[in-house]
């Protein structure tokens, strides 16, 4: 009699304390039903190897209990999850780069998606799962002794780790009862927030890390389905949930190092996809009839040519016929001759009138003048010799300015002909040059290097998509304004790049020190000797000086600049040594496009809370009378 009512009141109890694992799966209707061990036994079946094995791995029999701390090892195991897919993802990215089309965006999506939501969810419910199925007396896919072990006591607080671990309340009914079973509310809150956060914020972290040197936007493919997981894994047991989260976190942040070991994919790689990514360049439309044609049909009169602009009546002033105006986009298109323009030598006195000099050098003198005609201040560049390569020249730079619009490279207004030569009239900047200012103020800081990085390689990518490059980028020929922006200037020997070479022979293109080692040794210049050079130019600003450091002589400089001698004098304290070092790699292929650099220097900008597009330094302007180089 006594043993049958104990065992009477001992079934309500159970009944009682039953639905508690089974809220929120099915209807309590007096059968055992148990969703989590019938409904999926893969699952169950995976989750109870995962347990068996962390138990072997880790289950100590210390206080709370050795199953309890194989539910931490267990989460450290499944913590291991992402960084494989974030691994994955960046071995792909070794061959793809930065192409992201359908297929590439597919596969990345699939391996976030199953990595950091669809393995850790199953495994995580499963775990706890396989907990409540014991605690219930269902099938668990553990062993006989596994289960005797598991009634044992933990030690501390924990009575019976069956019990603990799966006869309590579940997260969703801590966090909307705000009332804890084992222990206070307050600690589960804290535990979950921090837990669940931290593991978010290292998942982020390895997903970021698998997209380097690239847009970070697809590191949503792992954070997201990660946030998911938290989410839907508010159906684990209280308890559970807490020691597998103290186990997951740890292995999150150790899960960094095998990401960052694969590396991020070659520049040579990067550059080529970003160029796979750029629509192809418009043909011209074939003038005759097409090859394949086997019957050439006869080819209509070419139409008459365009008519022009008309020039001004004839004076008694002109003393010789003017030629006829080009039509437009010539001066872009080939050298040839220049027609004077009105206000100039053969039309009857000069339009801009001289203020005072600038600057002076081998090629020319630079003035400020002012155009009596518009009324506004300009920079006046007159050829000393005007012969034929001069001449060209001068076309040369009108061209390249005129085809390039950037709001930080010197605009051309005009071309002229002075009484004293050829002149180029550009826009007038006011400030200082580069070299100047180091030399006068001392280096930059990182924040300023890479505002000036970003906004040059932003005003070399726009002349290089009109097929323009400048080919001696160097600190003289960049300028900061009075407000600290930048202008990249002095086009002189800027070339298209389908342009012939020069007439004269044995001229040194561009500046010793800041010269690319593929230029030096007589190769022609490229959109990478050009990011060569304003690399070399920004580690002039953070140093003080050349990264080939400097030579006796301008030979000396040629000769190591031919022989590709290492850089050794970068600055290895700045946050873009980096950066700089595979900028300036003497394979041009292997050096990171001007895009790519703008999108890792704007990107860096950005982490440190800084505008890319802000000042790089203020500049005092000169008092009157002083001389403003503009080279």
């Amino acid at each position: 009699m006594p043993d049958s009512s104990r065992g009477k009141t001992r079934q309500p109890r159970g009944a009682r304390e039953r639905p508690k694992l089974d809220r929120g799966k099915t209807p309590r209707d007096g059968h055992e039903v148990n969703t989590d061990s019938e409904g999926s036994p893969a699952v169950n079946g995976l989750a109870s190897a995962l347990l068996s094995l962390a138990h072997s791995l880790f289950g100590p029999g210390f206080c709370p209990g050795d199953w309890v701390w194989a539910t931490s090892a267990a989460g450290a195991l499944v913590a291991l999850i992402p960084p494989a897919g974030a691994v994955a993802v960046s071995i792909i990215r070794k061959g793809t780069g930065n192409r992201y089309d359908a297929t590439t965006l597919g596969v990345f999506g699939a391996i976030g998606v199953v990595s950091a939501l669809v393995l850790p969810w199953l495994l995580a419910i499963g775990v706890s799962g396989v907990f409540q199925a014991a605690y219930g007396n269902k099938t668990t896919g553990l062993s006989t002794t596994e289960l005797s072990s598991l009634n044992n006591a933990g030690g501390c607080w924990v009575a019976n780790q069956k019990e603990y671990l799966g006869g309590g309340q579940t997260v969703f009914d801590v966090l909307s009862s705000q009332n804890g079973k084992d222990m206070p509310f307050i600690v589960y809150l804290i535990a979950f927030a921090v837990l669940g956060a931290g593991s978010l914020f290292f998942v982020m972290l390895q997903g970021r890390t698998a997209f380097r040197r690239g847009p970070k936007w697809p590191s949503r493919f792992f954070w997201i389905p990660f946030a998911a997981m938290l989410v839907f894994s508010v159906g684990m047991e209280a308890n559970t949930a807490l020691h597998f989260w103290l186990g997951f976190l740890p292995l999150s942040v150790l899960g960094l190092i095998p990401v960052a070991m694969v590396g991020p994919p070659p520049w040579s790689v990067i550059n080529r996809s970003d160029r796979s990514d750029e629509p192809p360049p418009r043909r011209p439309e074939p003038q005759g009839p097409p090859p394949s044609q086997i019957q050439p049909r006869p080819t209509p009169p070419p139409p008459p040519p365009p008519p022009v602009n008309r020039p001004y009546p004839k004076t008694a002033l002109a003393s010789a016929p003017e030629p006829p105006s080009p039509p437009g986009g010539m001066l872009a298109a080939a050298p040839g001759p220049i027609p004077p323009p009105p206000g100039s030598r053969n039309a009857g006195g000069s339009r801009y009138r001289r203020v005072k000099q600038l600057g002076a050098g081998g090629f020319g003198t630079v003035w400020q003048a002012v155009d009596t005609q518009l009324n506004r201040t300009v920079a006046l560049k007159i050829a000393h010799a005007p012969d034929r390569d001069t001449a060209e020249r001068m076309q040369r730079e009108a061209r390249a300015l005129a085809v390039v619009s950037h709001p930080n490279c010197v605009k051309v207004y005009d071309l002229a002909e002075e009484p004293d030569g050829l002149a180029l009239v550009m826009e007038y900047l006011e400030g200082r040059p580069l070299a100047e200012l180091v030399d006068g103020q001392g280096p930059l800081d990182d924040v300023a290097a890479g505002r000036l990085w970003a906004t040059m390689a932003g005003a070399l990518a726009a002349a290089h998509e009109k097929g323009v490059l400048h080919r001696d980028i160097k600190p003289s020929n960049i300028v900061l304004d009075p407000s600290g922006l930048a202008h990249l200037i002095d086009f002189g020997i800027a070339r298209s790049q389908g342009d012939s070479k020069m007439t004269a022979t044995g001229m040194m293109i561009g500046t010793p020190d800041f010269v690319a080692p593929e230029q030096a040794m007589g190769s022609p210049a490229s959109p990478a000797s050009d990011a060569w050079q304003l690399a070399a130019t920004i580690s002039y600003a953070l140093s003080g000086q050349p990264p080939r450091g400097t030579r006796e002589t301008p030979m000396a400089a040629l000769m190591a600049a031919a022989r590709a001698e290492p850089v050794s004098r970068l600055p290895q304290r700045s946050a873009h040594a980096r950066l700089l070092a595979a900028s300036l790699d003497p394979e041009p292929r292997r050096r990171p496009t001007l895009n790519a650099v703008r999108r890792e220097v704007e990107g860096w900008l950005s982490r440190a809370g800084k505008s890319p597009d802000g000042p790089v330094t203020r500049v005092v302007p000169r008092q009157p009378g002083g001389q403003l180089p503009r080279r």
